[in-house]
């Protein structure tokens, strides 16, 4: 009788114990040590409706480029001549409109939409330039919206905002804290807004294949989300659980000294 009820403490301490044990991620597991990988240029990101810029137009004569960066508020030109720079706020520079447009000083209507940042920057150049109003400019385009949202099963869920306009899915992952222990690894979801649908992109970050994705670079707006192995239990489950698990431990410890100390 002793080495029945023993066992079977035995075996429910080892169930429980088995239900706390996390699941150990290595990422890109199968990526061999001294191989080398060829690298893909990060794809340029593309400006969608929505999205908005900052744009500075310099020049040898900063009097010369001071209409172009007025009514974006990044700065004026003082009494002598030197440019003041002003914080670029959240409701500050030139919103695309859902035509893919944006109003610029002087050149009027600019479609942006599906350009990158280097083509709009040489569009307004050589507009300038063209149209003989600027032969010296210089013109600086920032991203100034670029956010990524961060789902399911990750240290913190939330949104991303990512200054220098670059990221990939690990670097992303990593900001929000890592994965959980209930995290699907190899099915990390992106949804991805391309061309008026959305798309959703699996991904398994224990492979190297990962590098390959589409969405290891991502892009404004996307959403990552960890899908769970298991489904998420609510509050007042995990108490319920919390108290089972309470009540099974003290029990088996109960049963265990009977067992040992019963003559």
């Amino acid at each position: 009788m002793k080495k029945i009820i023993f066992g079977i403490s035995v075996f429910t301490l080892l169930l429980l114990n088995s239900c706390l044990v996390s699941k150990k991620v290595v990422f890109v597991e199968d990526m061999s040590p001294n191989l080398q990988y060829e690298m893909e240029k990060i794809p340029p990101l593309k400006i969608q409706a929505n999205d908005r810029l900052s744009i500075q137009v310099g020049s040898k004569n900063p009097e010369l480029a001071a209409p172009f960066n007025n009514e974006s508020g990044l700065y004026t030109v003082d009494e002598k001549g030197a440019i003041l720079s002003n914080v670029v706020g959240s409701d500050r520079g030139y919103l695309v409109d859902q035509n893919g447009n944006i109003e610029f000083p002087i050149l009027g209507t600019l479609n942006v939409e599906g350009k990158s940042i280097d083509e709009i920057k040489n569009l307004i150049k050589s507009r300038l330039e063209g149209d003989k109003i600027l032969n010296d400019a210089t013109v600086k385009v920032e991203l100034t919206n670029l956010k990524i949202i961060m789902m399911g099963e990750v240290g913190g869920i939330g949104i991303l905002n990512v200054p220098d306009g670059q990221i990939n899915l690990l670097e992303a992952i990593t900001r929000s804290g890592g994965l959980t222990n209930n995290a699907m690894t190899n099915e990390v979801a992106v949804i991805r807004e391309e061309n008026g649908t959305r798309k959703m992109y699996l991904n398994d970050i224990e492979k190297v294949a990962l590098f390959e994705s589409p969405t290891f670079h991502l892009k404004q707006n996307d959403i990552v989300y960890v899908k769970p192995r298991t489904a998420v239990t609510t509050p007042r489950e995990d108490m319920t659980w919390r108290y089972i698990g309470m009540f099974t431990g003290l029990t088996t410890l109960v049963f265990t000294m009977l067992a040992v100390f019963k003559k």
